[in-house]
């Protein structure tokens, strides 16, 4: 393994590093420093566990992976794959947890080398990347706004990554919390001086971690379950969120008051920026999330973060040791620390301790009454608990107050500064669950409510507009629809709950803890009329208030329904009954835009323009009815499921889409990658921030796109949807191909997640769920998700324009963020893609006719798009704009190939009757490193 560490660095030196800023040394000899030392570190372990057998056979196998990657030898590839193919399984599976946490070690490199270079030039002066606050602010500054213009702007503002129980994460929390451990080892070395004692027990600390990561089960025995997926997203908030939201808003502060001002004069800006959540809200699909699961998701985060106020109070109360003797203190602190029932005559000169001691006593019966439990640390004495969060922020505000009027600024400016932040963005509830269903459970609810309050009332027999009518009709009157002395199914009471639940939580924990309500599949007004009845039976909507207690959000997620989109909104904010319950939401109406399933639908093109026409739609209606829109973008992490550099995506929204309010998903290992690591989750979250200010105030003095562009747009989007759907959906045998050549099948006993792989219990690809459809794809390497139908789309429009297209095409490109972003996202794509390695799993398609048509149509297309891209591009390959992604996904390969080799091989013997479990256990390990190597597989 020290070997296979030593050709990485051999690899890498091959390539030309354009990186390297003249005068300055390697930029990426301390990465490959890291690689070749943690490879090291790994070889001996596996040397050590099992022999030099074992280490000989990895060795022999990354040798002859690096050769075939570089060398043109049919016959001694055959040779190799033949030798991979007789291994024992118990050799199969040693080589693929070799392979696997290589990738996993390079992937912990990685990172650390990325923060390594961004504090290398933020201590050499070096301009902030693009994407950075700091960069954004400075910017918009030129183009003439104000500190007090941004203030502004940021009180209406709202910046809303939302976590999901959607599941590609195939990490165990386990593997994360070592790999966690690695970094922080590498970190120190960086970031300290460490003498030789010291860094000998570092040494030793990373063999012991390395060893512990390889005695650590890979794969989950056991399926998750709703409440396991809470858990994991909670550690999130313990690993960056609770700590790095108050420190950006701290530094946004600093800037929009040039940093140097009176600190006593900081003007403080809204809390624009929250963390949102599905997980244990989404029942789209989920039997598994039900009231008691969404009750006790709410009690595990009002644990997470009373909690963390406790501690950060017992601590604040340590800081503050201010006597009064020296220092003086305001009436209004005073009398806060009279009320405390801290009375130890050891503090009675100590007013800022005695009043945070009585704040934390009054904490303390808050957790007590919304937890019926204590806190680690009793207070000292009884008080009253604080009814709402505001109370505790204006308690702490009183603090704030008093040392910024008697000479102590700066300690205002520490932990409590933080913790006032922290309160405000967090509150008592942590993070605002949405509640998700699809639009059919509605339709069947609310069905089955009119039939048992009016027997010949037959809900589902109505057309559209008598629907829309009877809906308005109940909507209007306070009445209940429902009665306790009635009984119903399962699945209306099961709804009913649910919705119930989250009025008591409001009540409970703060309007804030369930803000929303989405509706999946939406193709009507009704779809959105028939949540407002259910609304209104559980308390959330009040019509002789004309008041909604919850945002109703469409979800569109088919090509039909996005170009359907903006009439049904249309439609809908014509209703005087629903319009006049949009004051009690800020007259705003949020609408939500699905990238994966429109990709599944009608391909990567298509679903990208489609989304963006869709949304010039929506402003244009949006505009005429004087209603807010805040668009809600449903990304997955794959590009084959609307992923990419969130930065770009959000500067290539038209013009208008945006308006300072912005809310998406974050979905699968993105969550893991991004925010696992305070640093470079601190640094995704600036990137969200800085995107949303730089496209809602610089969109508008920017040229909109050329109407040939769009035009342009429109008939390639014509050709890609043909192409993709007589592929995918039309071609006789593809299902059957679909699932023999891809891991589907085996993907759900991966116990990656608590949601069933399909809708129903088929084998359509319309019924499967696009996780695992992207998924299966990114595994076999062909990615086809993402870029499917763009060189079949490119040729007929050349084809149509031959005298100018190609131009019109590059000009595109040059000049349209939106047609750049779609771009630079298929080429990184393309670039995971192996056709070579793609072949071997065709070749698990039985029928060979079939194997052949299809895979051959595939190959076809993917020639066409490679030499689409690079005519319009004009790279003569590909990434070639990006060294470093560059270099890093090739030097991948190597340790990457041998996964997929393995697992064809082992999906053969499971598929032809193997039943011994380490089969399968083997085939869920290679899954797991080929999901590790490309890192955004899902």
């Amino acid at each position: 393994m020290a070997g296979l560490a030593q050709n990485l660095n051999l690899t890498i030196m091959n390539y030309p590093i354009n990186s390297i800023a003249p005068g300055t040394e390697d930029q990426d000899l301390q990465l490959r420093e890291d690689i070749r030392h943690l490879g090291r570190i790994l070889g001996d372990t596996v040397r050590n566990q099992h022999g030099d057998a074992i280490f000989n056979l990895i060795e022999l196998v990354r040798q002859n992976s690096i050769r075939f990657g570089r060398e043109q030898d049919p016959e001694g590839k055959q040779q190799f794959e033949a030798m991979l193919n007789t291994l024992s399984i118990d050799q199969m599976v040693k080589l693929v947890r070799a392979f696997s946490y290589f990738s996993h070690l390079s992937n912990i490199a990685e990172d650390q080398h990325q923060l390594r270079r961004t504090r290398a030039n933020l201590i050499a002066g070096v301009t902030p990347q693009q994407g950075s606050l700091g960069q954004t602010i400075a910017t918009l500054k030129t183009r003439g706004f104000t500190n007090q213009q941004l203030t502004d702007f940021l009180s209406t503002a709202l910046v809303n990554p939302v976590l999901t129980a959607h599941p590609t994460e195939v990490q165990r929390k386990s593997i994360l919390n070592c790999q966690m451990m690695i970094g922080r080892l590498l970190n120190e070395r960086d970031r300290m001086q460490l003498t030789p004692q010291e860094f000998k027990e570092n040494e030793a600390a990373l063999h012991r971690e390395i060893l512990t990561l390889w005695q650590t089960r890979m794969i989950r025995s056991s399926k998750l379950s709703v409440l396991d997926e809470v858990e994991n997203g909670l550690t999130f908030y313990d690993y960056t969120f609770l700590k790095e939201l108050p420190h950006l808003y701290a530094g946004l502060e600093d800037l929009l008051n040039d940093a140097t001002s009176d600190a006593t004069q900081t003007a403080e800006i809204a809390s624009f920026f929250k963390i949102g959540s599905w997980i244990g809200g989404d029942r789209d699909g989920n039997p598994f999330v039900t009231a008691s699961v969404l009750e006790q998701t709410l009690t595990m985060q009002c644990t997470r973060i009373l909690r963390f106020y406790l501690e950060e109070l017992h601590a604040l109360g340590a800081q503050l040791s201010v006597a009064q003797l020296l220092v003086g203190v305001s009436d209004e602190l005073n009398a806060l620390a009279d009320r405390s029932p801290d009375h130890s005559v050891h503090r009675s000169d100590e007013p800022y301790r005695r009043a945070i001691t009585g704040m934390y006593a009054r904490l303390a019966a808050t957790f007590h009454d919304l937890l019926g439990d204590e806190p680690l640390i009793h207070p000292t004495g009884p008080a009253a608990p604080y009814q709402t969060p505001q109370q505790l922020a204006d308690d702490l505000a009183v603090v704030h107050r008093s040392l910024i009027a008697h000479g102590s600024a700066n300690l205002a400016r520490g932990r409590l500064r933080h913790l006032r932040r922290a309160v405000d963005v967090f509150g008592f509830s942590l993070a605002p669950i949405d509640l998700r269903q699809n639009s059919d459970v509605h339709e069947r609810v609310v069905a089955e409510l009119f039939a048992a309050a009016d027997q010949g009332c037959s809900y589902l027999e109505l057309n559209e507009e008598d629907r829309i009518a009877l809906l308005l009709n109940e909507i209007a009157t306070a009445r209940p629809l429902s009665s306790p002395y009635l009984s119903y199914s399962e699945e209306t009471q099961s709804e009913l709950n649910i919705y119930r639940t989250a009025r008591i939580a409001q009540e409970r924990y703060g309007k804030a803890a369930v803000p929303n309500c989405i509706i999946s599949k939406t193709d009507s007004v009704s779809d959105l009329l028939e949540l407002a009845v259910i609304l209104k039976e559980a308390g959330l909507l009040h019509p002789n208030e004309a008041r909604l207690d919850v945002n109703i959000i469409p979800l569109f997620e088919t090509i039909a329904d996005l170009r359907n989109s903006a009439k049904v909104m249309a439609a809908l904010l014509s209703l005087p009954e629903y319009a006049r319950l949009l004051p009690s939401r800020d007259q705003a109406q949020e609408v939500m835009l699905g990238y994966s399933d429109s990709n599944k639908d009608g391909g990567f093109l298509t679903s990208g323009w489609e989304l963006y026409k869709a949304e010039l739609a929506l402003i244009s209606v949006f505009a005429g009815h004087k209603v807010r829109l805040r668009l809600f973008h449903g990304r997955g992490g794959s590009v084959g499921r609307g992923g990419g550099p969130s930065y770009q995506a959000i500067l290539a929204q038209p013009a208008g889409a945006v308006q300072g309010q912005i809310r998406l998903t974050e979905q699968g290992e993105v969550i893991t990658t991004k925010y696992a690591n305070a640093e470079v989750g601190r640094s995704n979250l600036e990137v969200l921030a800085a995107a949303t200010l730089e496209a809602s105030l610089l969109s508008e003095l920017d040229a909109p796109p050329k109407p040939e562009f769009l035009s342009c747009m429109d008939s390639l989007s014509d050709s890609a949807f043909a192409a993709y759907r007589n592929l995918v959906y039309e071609t006789e045998g593809f299902e059957q191909y679909f699932w023999e050549s891809t891991v589907i099948a085996e993907i759900a006993g991966l116990n990656i997640g608590s949601r069933p792989a399909s809708r129903k219990k088929t084998t359509a690809i319309e019924d499967l769920r696009a996780i695992p459809w992207v998924f299966s794809w990114s595994q076999c390497r062909l990615m086809l998700p993402g870029w499917y139908g763009f060189g079949a789309a490119v040729q007929a429009y050349l084809k149509a324009n031959s005298a100018n297209g190609l131009a019109v095409l590059q000009e595109m490109y040059r000049d349209w963020p939106f047609f750049t972003t779609l771009l630079s996202n298929m080429e990184m794509v393309l670039t995971k893609s192996d056709l070579n390695i793609a072949h071997r799993y065709a070749g698990l398609v039985r029928d060979e006719q079939l194997r052949t048509t299809i895979y051959n149509r595939i190959c076809d297309g993917h020639a066409a798009t490679l030499d689409a891209l690079k005519s319009i591009t004009g790279q003569a390959e590909l990434l070639a704009t990006n060294p470093a992604l560059q270099r890093s996904i090739r030097n991948r390969y190597p340790y990457i190939s041998p996964l997929n080799h393995v697992q064809v091989e082992l999906l053969r013997r499971f598929r032809q009757g193997d039943q011994d479990e380490r089969v399968r256990r083997g085939i869920h390990l290679t899954i797991n490193g080929v999901a590790a190597g490309l890192r955004n597989s899902g």
